[in-house]
């Protein structure tokens, strides 16, 4: 089973993000400093990009009642303002046991990964 969301990321939603986590570090708000990087324009919050995993676990699979455990991620490119992620989950074991779920975690802008990771979860409902 599997499941997925995309969304676009605006100026608005990083500029929420800084407001919510005070994390303003300039390359994702500043142009003129983000110019002089790698990058060379802002770019999204690693963990913006990545919370779009947690909307797919809380909301779609498996949805209600989905409790975090555990999470690993890898970057492996930069998303910029205005690109749109897809973040995509698909459930990798089952630990009928404990209730949890073993999920593999991937963000994409287009066809390019841009996050990798496994997530374990609790499942807290029936």
């Amino acid at each position: 089973m599997h499941d997925s969301l995309t969304k676009k990321i605006t100026k608005d939603a990083v500029e929420k993000f800084v407001d919510l986590t005070g994390d303003d570090n300039p390359l994702h708000i500043d142009p003129d400093y983000a110019a002089t990087t790698f990058f060379k324009k802002p770019i999204a919050h690693g963990m913006l990009t990545a919370s779009l995993i947690s909307s797919v676990l809380g909301t779609k699979l498996p949805g209600k009642g989905a409790i975090y455990l555990e999470q690993t991620l890898k970057f492996f490119h930069p998303v910029y303002i205005n690109d749109t992620v897809t973040a995509y989950v698909e459930i990798i074991d089952k630990i009928d046991a404990k209730k949890q779920l073993k999920l593999k975690t991937q963000c994409f802008v287009d066809k390019e990964k841009v996050v990798d990771g496994e997530a374990l979860i609790k499942i807290w409902r029936e």
